[in-house]
């Protein structure tokens, strides 16, 4: 799929799907594209996202990575403290995300992002997907990353809106903007037709298109959905976080562009994982 997607003179556009809390899946492939390629980043002339996915295309474009993170970790240790975890009544991820985007979104993030950052939504009155690519504002900005990451009742009952109009969870109505595109590298924490994803079993190789995504039918998928919804421990959402800088750096191996020794590079990336597995747990303290 990689050898399809563009050419050497022409940067591809990046796409990340909804993702919930393995958000931070997306975000350890994009510190792995930081730190071996960051030419893909500070080239890609559009940066797609949904849902929880729109945060991670947000740090793209505003350069955020380690930051976006903390949030995450620290909005799922929030949401394990009672039994009923994120339906508890006084869980409001919403709130928290308005707080901490107020302090990381910088203050023109509206010049940054108009035309860059492209952000799915759905509007709630005819359930359309809406792409907004245009602020006036950093407020602006928080806004809409708001209202694509609104999921109903899961975050409340009233929808956040844009310019006077509503809009829920982007992923909703498009789950992984433009995924099919041959212009695009696409990153999701779900096995399936994606470049940068988990590689599972390739006896589960069935894979289905929903909400304009690929996702392969496997017991390791649905037990990924149920993280992504539901939080498990701090320690295995820094796997997460590591198997998405592993599955960036093999996707770079296997485009031949990068490196010419895989099996050198590999045993530093193993290393690398271990040290960024203990920087995420220590990142809480």
């Amino acid at each position: 799929m990689a050898q399809e997607k563009g050419s050497e003179n022409s940067p591809l556009s990046l796409s990340f799907s909804g993702s919930g809390f393995l958000s931070l899946y997306q975000l350890g492939a994009v510190k792995a594209l930081r730190e071996l390629a960051p030419e893909i980043l500070q080239s890609a002339p559009r940066v797609y996202g949904a849902s929880a996915g729109s945060l991670v295309a947000a740090a793209v474009v505003f350069q955020t990575n380690l930051d976006v993170a903390k949030v995450m970790l620290e909005t799922a240790a929030e949401a394990r403290k009672t039994i009923l975890g994120p339906f508890y009544p006084k869980f409001n991820p919403l709130k928290n995300l308005l707080r901490s985007l107020q302090q990381l979104v910088p203050d023109n993030a509206h010049q940054l992002a108009t035309g860059r950052l492209h952000i799915a939504v759905t509007r709630l009155s005819d359930l359309k997907n809406i792409i907004i690519s245009d602020f006036n504002s950093k407020e602006e900005v928080v806004q809409v990353l708001l209202c694509s990451c609104f999921v109903p009742y899961y975050c409340g009952l009233v929808p956040p809106s844009f310019r006077g109009v509503r809009y829920i969870d982007g992923g909703c109505s498009n789950f992984h903007p433009f995924f099919s595109l041959k212009s695009i590298l696409t990153v999701s924490p779900f096995t399936g037709e994606i470049d940068i994803c988990p590689r599972d079993c390739p006896v589960s190789h069935f894979c289905i298109q929903i909400s304009h995504a690929s996702f392969q039918l496997s017991l390791e998928n649905f037990g990924r959905l149920i993280h992504a919804l539901f939080p498990p421990q701090t320690t295995i959402l820094t796997q997460y976080y590591c198997q998405g800088y592993k599955d960036a750096t093999c996707y770079l191996n296997q485009t031949d562009k990068m490196f010419k020794s895989p099996f050198k590079k590999t045993l530093k990336t193993t290393v690398r994982c271990r040290i960024l597995k203990r920087h995420c747990v220590d990142i809480l303290h």
